[in-house]
């Protein structure tokens, strides 16, 4: 298993409040299936950051393209496998 970094930066901030629910559902649907390590927002409302856990850079990019955010051009994806640290 391995973590990957979502950088999800606004692109239609006039779609955001449209989109959130969904957004927030998916996120939801997917932390219960253990495929999500961490999440949240970027506090200067630039977009937020999703950190997924997969097999694959392919496996955490479908996932990441599901997201309604991305799908409806809310936000743009930007996906790198993040070589967590533990201290």
């Amino acid at each position: 298993m391995s973590y990957f970094a979502a950088i999800l930066l606004m692109e239609k901030p006039e779609l955001n409040a449209t989109y959130r629910a969904e957004h927030l559902e998916f996120l939801e649907k997917l932390e219960g299936e253990g495929k999500i390590f961490a999440k949240g927002p970027f506090a200067d409302g630039a977009g937020g950051l999703v950190i997924y856990k997969a097999d694959s850079l392919e496996e955490a990019k479908q996932l990441a393209e599901k997201d309604p955010y991305v799908i409806k051009g809310v936000r743009s994806l930007h996906l790198h496998e993040w070589g967590m640290v533990q201290v």
